[in-house]
């Protein structure tokens, strides 16, 4: 008899390893929304609203053999999950891949993609309207945003503002952050570090209203619009509410032999990134067909060394791997361009949105 998986969530994780077992299980792959989200890309589609329609792929293409139940997992007993719609779904193996939940636009907040491209396009017209900016984080998510909202609104002014004293922490080399640094301030970008504020601003984020507010170094602030940059939560409100799964170094839940558990939602030590979930992906698909066939030789995961790509505009940005060392604005956009749309596309079988 062939195999049974069934995969929860539909994002980055999600889609590898459902693509990877069409061909060898029956796989059902769980998802509430609508399209696949190339999250990705929701940074620059608020700024440049020709990414709105490209952000949304159809899941259709996805699977030859399997199915797409747009559903949501609401608890789990052992091995069976209990679906939104009241349906419980049992099978010979589960995959986790929930993801994890941010602060809009970073990610969406919404499951239909209607809704979701009539919130981008909100969010860009208010945007739009606001000569002053205020972002709360500045991580690769503020960073990121401040780099596109300069590059599509060179007259805006854009403050960052983070507690931490140095940008990104981690492993990342001084050189690395003195390329953002300068790459910041080339575009205006105001940087204030080591601070906070002393209450959240007075009004909604995301919504055009000037306010006025005040830093813990005493400082004033005045915006018209602002985003918080920060709240990256695993999305596992099923299982375990609040925290990240341990996984054996197979990616199976500890005490189990058959669910495994994948990106954002895990403890595994590495930073939480789309290609870190399909690299998690990969193995537990490997995993998963050497158990069908009855092999008890799997594939340990690497948690792999701090590396990012963080486009600053859609010709800026800096990038940094162990082996390849800090790259500059040049080689990030001819790595990270096109935010891989069209490996996306070419994973889900579907067509560039035109």
């Amino acid at each position: 008899m062939t195999a049974t998986v069934t995969v929860i969530g539909g994002g980055y994780a999600g889609i590898t390893v459902a693509k990877a077992l069409d061909d060898v299980a029956d796989v059902t792959l769980v998802e509430p929304r609508d399209t696949f989200v190339h999250n990705v890309a929701a940074l620059r589609a608020v700024t440049d609203p020709v990414w709105v329609e490209r952000l949304f792929i159809p899941y259709e293409g996805l699977l030859t053999r399997g199915r797409i139940r747009h559903d949501r997992a609401v608890r789990m007993f052992g091995s069976a999950v209990e679906l939104g719609s009241g349906d419980r779904v049992t099978s010979d193996f589960v995959v986790l891949a929930t993801g994890s939940r941010h602060t809009y636009p970073a990610k969406l907040d919404v499951d239909d993609s209607v809704d979701a491209r009539a919130k981008l396009w909100a969010t860009h017209e208010a945007l739009s309207r606001a000569p002053r900016v205020l972002l709360l984080g500045a991580g690769p998510v503020g960073l990121e945003f401040a780099g596109e909202i300069k590059a599509a609104w060179p007259d805006k002014h854009v403050t960052v503002v983070d507690p931490a004293p140095e940008l990104m922490p981690g492993g990342f080399p001084a050189e690395f952050r003195a390329e953002v640094h300068a790459q910041l301030a080339a575009l205006g970008v105001e940087l204030l570090l080591g601070t906070a504020l002393t209450a959240p601003p007075p009004t909604a984020p995301g919504h055009t209203a000037p306010f006025t507010t005040t830093t813990s170094a005493g400082a004033e602030l005045s915006a018209d619009i602002w985003f918080a940059c920060y709240g990256a939560a695993p999305n596992i409100g099923y299982l375990v509410p609040g925290r990240r799964l341990d996984v054996t170094p197979e990616l199976r839940l500890p005490g189990s032999d058959t669910i495994f558990a994948l990106g954002d939602i895990t403890s595994v030590p590495e930073m939480k990134m789309a290609r870190a979930a399909q690299r998690h992906a990969e193995v537990a698909a490997a995993n998963i067909r050497a158990l069908i066939d009855g092999q008890t030789n799997l594939t340990a995961y690497e948690p792999a060394h701090d590396a990012i790509v963080l486009p600053l505009g859609p010709h800026g940005g800096v990038s940094y791997a162990p082996e390849a060392g800090v790259l500059g604005p040049e080689a990030t956009v001819g790595i990270k361009g096109g935010l891989f749309l069209d490996a996306y596309l070419d994973l889900l079988g579907a067509e560039a949105a035109r």
